[in-house]
């Protein structure tokens, strides 16, 4: 089995040895993905392991196995806790894609487009019942951070469909979306590395505002990629969340702006007119890089990132709060 690659985040990180480790232990994670989705129904069998073989960052588990070196890391309990990790994320996209009525995922066709809706969520719930399955052998602290993050997943699925209530910011409704659809499963899985690994336990609440925080600003740097994504390097088609209607932090912004400046009201006026036109999306677009608002997101993103850097100051000196530190600044620096 050829070996799994880090994420792209960690490749500046300086310790061979610590990545090292992280390959070695991702390659573990890879071949229990495989096994834990292993089904004698023949529909299960496929189309659970659809968007596991399509491959993806894997980020997720990586932060589990990187957390997991401030204790004794080589733990199957390490191992399985990733696996669950990534079984939850998985799960999650199946059902993003149903309702985002996505085409694409990982290079692959989404699976509600091979087999329909019905089966594509029903294949979630699959991935989510075998992740149950897997931290109910993990014990009690495992089994209520996975429904607390459960909950917040769902929560966050729910706000973001619904859209802020009446008298409700928008923009913080936005953030508290982020961190729950995003942040939460990222924090849990920085949370159980240290869990398992025997780590002094202490660290879990730095690392857990860690992972929070840096969900919250992989998102954002989202928003402002689909503005000056070039396609070429990100894969992204520059405007698709503008063009689909996703609601985006720089819009956000705009309509602010808009309530007292009358060219970002203009602005909004074309936006919410509908952008299917190419040639008009392309000139939203350009104004929109223009505009101050967008390098004001990408500002915003950077504070988070700034604020997941804050929180490891309580983890002791050396390679893994290096390697997390690196992590925090490559998610702004990256282009897709």
């Amino acid at each position: 089995m050829a070996r799994t690659s880090l994420p792209r985040q960690l490749r500046k990180v300086a310790d061979k040895a610590l990545l090292e480790k992280l390959e070695i232990g991702l390659d573990k994670v890879e071949q229990q993905l495989v096994e834990s989705v292993k089904h004698t129904d023949p529909i299960a069998k496929v189309t659970t392991r659809h968007l596991i073989d399509a491959g993806g960052k894997r980020i997720r588990p990586t932060l589990v196995l990187l957390t997991s070196q401030l204790g004794e890391a080589n733990l199957d309990e390490v191992i399985q806790a990733a696996v669950v990790v990534e079984l939850t994320h998985i799960g999650t996209l199946y059902h993003d894609d149903v309702m985002d009525d996505a085409p694409r995922r990982r290079g692959v066709d989404s699976a509600h487009e091979i087999w329909g809706n019905n089966v594509a969520i029903l294949t979630g719930d699959l991935l989510f019942a075998r992740a149950s399955q897997l931290v109910s052998k993990l014990g009690q602290k495992a089994l209520t951070l996975q429904a607390d993050t459960f909950e917040r997943l769902c929560l966050g699925q729910l706000n973001e469909t619904v859209g802020p209530q009446v008298g409700q910011d928008p923009i913080e409704h936005y953030l508290h979306v982020l961190a729950d659809k995003t942040g939460s499963l990222i924090s849990a899985s920085a949370e159980l590395g240290v869990i398992f690994s025997g780590a002094d336990q202490a660290l879990r609440e730095p690392v857990r505002k860690y992972g929070e925080a840096i969900g919250v600003a992989f998102q954002l740097i989202d928003d402002y990629i689909d503005l000056h994504s070039d396609g070429a390097v990100s894969g992204k088609t520059p405007g698709t969340d503008l063009r689909a209607g996703v609601p985006t932090l720089p819009v956000m912004y705009l309509r602010q702006e808009a309530k007292s400046d009358l060219e970002a009201a203009k602005l909004i006026d074309i936006i919410d007119s509908g952008l299917e036109d190419e040639a008009k999306l392309q000139t939203v677009l350009k104004a929109l890089r223009d505009h101050p608002v967008t390098e004001r997101t990408y500002q915003e993103a950077k504070r988070w990132a700034a604020e997941a850097i804050s929180a490891l100051e309580e983890l002791p000196r050396g390679p893994v709060r290096e390697a997390l530190t690196s992590f925090a600044e490559a998610v702004i620096e990256r282009s897709n």
